[in-house]
């Protein structure tokens, strides 16, 4: 089995995989790297199961080493670190390939791989991100937004009378109290923002079909009436860091 670790600011995700697939994950805080638990929980979750090797990627450059260190103390094993000159998978064709953040390289991969090129990933995430990767299978670049979250959240911090709110379905187009106007501008509003940087992606990649992948956790919500979406993929980073693993041992 592979061990696959995807440590973002808030959460690790941490997946285990077969030559074919994540086949179960679990989400840690990444405040446990350095407060020493995450061993622990990460023995409990991997069980009697046979580790054969681990990869990660990381948006979070303190705790990368300490991950690293506590891999090889407990299953003997380096880990495979993603990165420019790892990721195998795909190309890159950007000016500062070190400045892309190694998780939407694995999303890139995993798209790839699944849905031919070119494809688009879109991650609703904190922010509200949009990586292409051309014809040519190279990683050219991206979009970023606002987050949903980050956006009706700002909106609440900065306003004396908007409330905070949970983001979720609305079907009504005219807001007849603050929290239902602000759900319309949110969920409505996105669909608009990501169906028209869609259409310009098609318009700049010069196609009419293109493959776009949600994953993050607004990406089902999205997706929901978004016929622009092709599929929606939770798990992508996870399987983007197990395809470039399978690369690499083959090496």
């Amino acid at each position: 089995m592979i061990l696959l670790f995807d440590i973002g600011n808030t959460h690790t995700h941490i997946g285990l995989a077969n030559d074919r697939r994540v086949v179960k994950q679990i989400n840690l805080p990444t405040l446990t790297w350095l407060g020493g638990t995450a061993p622990a929980l990460v023995a409990k979750f991997t069980g009697r199961a046979v580790i054969a090797g681990t990869a990660l990627c990381s948006v979070v450059p303190r705790v990368t080493p300490r991950v690293k260190r506590a891999i090889f103390k407990q299953f003997g094993l380096d880990t495979l670190e993603l990165t420019p000159e790892t990721i195998a998978v795909v190309g890159i064709n950007y000016p500062k390939p070190k400045s892309i953040g190694p998780d939407r390289l694995a999303n890139a991969v995993a798209a790839c791989e699944h849905f031919g090129a070119p494809v688009v990933v879109v991650d609703f995430g904190t922010a509200v991100t949009f990586d292409v990767v051309d014809a040519r299978r190279d990683y050219v670049g991206g979009i970023i937004a606002p987050g949903l979250a980050a956006m009706t959240d700002y909106l609440h911090e900065k306003t004396a009378l908007l409330p905070k709110i949970r983001i979720r379905e609305v079907e009504a187009v005219v807001g007849k109290n603050t929290e239902q106007a602000m759900l319309i501008g949110a969920v409505h509003g996105y669909r608009g923002l990501v169906r028209e940087l869609i259409g310009e992606l098609k318009r700049d990649l010069r196609v009419k079909n293109l493959p776009v992948v949600a994953t993050g956790g607004y990406a089902k919500l999205m997706a929901a009436k978004l016929p622009e979406i092709t599929a929606v993929q939770p798990g992508l980073t996870l399987e983007g860091l197990r395809l470039v693993w399978a690369k690499q041992a083959q090496k």
